[in-house]
C-alpha cells in the first residue's frame, strides 16, 4: 500500500489564520486592560480596552475572514504582511497616542488604519467572489471604517487642547 502525495494530504494554509491569531490577540489584550485598569481608575483605560476589543481586535478578525472568502484570488504575502503590519502598529499608536496625550502619534496610527482600509479594498476588488450582499457588508465595513478615523482624529487633538 503506497501513501498519498504529501501534496495531496496537505491542507492549504489559511491566508486569514494571523488575522483571526492577532484579533484574538488583541481581544484577549483588551479583556487584561479592562481588568487592570478599572482597578487603577486609569484614565483612558475603558476607551483603550474598547478600541483593543472592538476595532483592533473584532475588526481585524471580520475584514481579514471577509477578504479571505471574498477575494477572487488570495492576497500576496507581501499584501498580506503589509495589511497585518499597518492594522496592529496603527492600533499601537492611536492607543500610545491617546495615552501619551500625543495626537500627531493618533494621526499616524490613523493614516496607517487608512492604508489597511485601501489594501483590503483593492485586495478582494471588483471581481469578488461570493455573496453580493456579503460583498456590500465588507465594502460598508471598510468606509464605516474609513470615516469614523477622522473623526477620532478630531477627538484626539480635541482632547489634547
Amino acid at each position: 500500500m503506497t501513501e498519498p502525495a504529501a501534496s495531496t494530504t496537505a491542507r492549504p494554509a489559511r491566508a486569514d489564520l494571523p488575522f483571526r491569531l492577532l484579533a484574538l490577540v488583541w481581544v484577549i489584550t483588551g479583556g487584561l486592560t479592562a481588568a487592570v485598569t478599572g482597578p487603577l481608575d486609569l484614565e483612558h483605560g475603558s476607551w483603550s480596552a474598547a478600541f483593543q476589543v472592538l476595532v483592533a481586535g473584532v475588526l481585524l478578525g471580520v475584514l481579514g475572514i471577509a477578504q479571505h472568502g471574498l477575494a477572487a484570488r488570495a492576497p500576496g504575502r507581501a499584501v498580506l504582511l503589509a495589511e497585518l503590519l499597518t492594522w496592529n502598529l496603527g492600533g499601537l499608536a492611536v492607543i500610545g497616542g491617546t495615552v501619551l496625550g500625543a495626537p500627531l502619534l493618533v494621526d499616524a496610527g490613523g493614516a496607517l488604519l487608512v492604508v489597511m482600509v485601501v489594501l483590503m479594498l483593492r485586495a478582494v476588488g471588483r471581481r469578488a467572489q461570493g455573496p453580493a450582499w456579503l460583498l456590500w457588508v465588507f465594502r460598508a465595513a471598510l468606509v464605516l471604517t474609513a470615516v469614523s478615523i477622522p473623526i477620532g482624529l478630531v477627538l484626539a487633538h480635541l482632547r489634547a487642547a
